[in-house]
């Protein structure tokens, strides 16, 4: 069945890249074009892609907030950092 008529996308190859890693509407439009033209079928998209794990859509969240798993507690200037208190 088709997805995307303005491109003739259909649910095969939406599950296809989805399978490939694209975890967003927005990375399945990159890989195929659906949904860059009427928009029609972005919704149609996203229930496909449903709500399941994404390693790339985890990655996005934690850019957002700036936080990663490998990231080291944030820099706290002391005065031993040769900062001076008094400008």
């Amino acid at each position: 069945m088709y997805v995307c008529s303005c491109f003739g996308v259909t649910e095969a190859q939406v599950r296809k890249h989805a399978d490939g890693g694209a975890c967003t509407p927005r990375q399945i439009a990159s890989a195929c074009k659906a949904g860059t033209d009427c928009g029609g079928c972005v919704r149609r998209i996203q229930a496909l892609l449903g709500r399941g794990e994404c390693p790339s859509r985890e990655l996005a969240a934690g850019r957002r907030t700036g936080a990663t798993a490998a990231e080291p507690a944030p820099y706290a200037a002391t005065a031993d950092a040769g900062l001076s208190e008094a400008a």
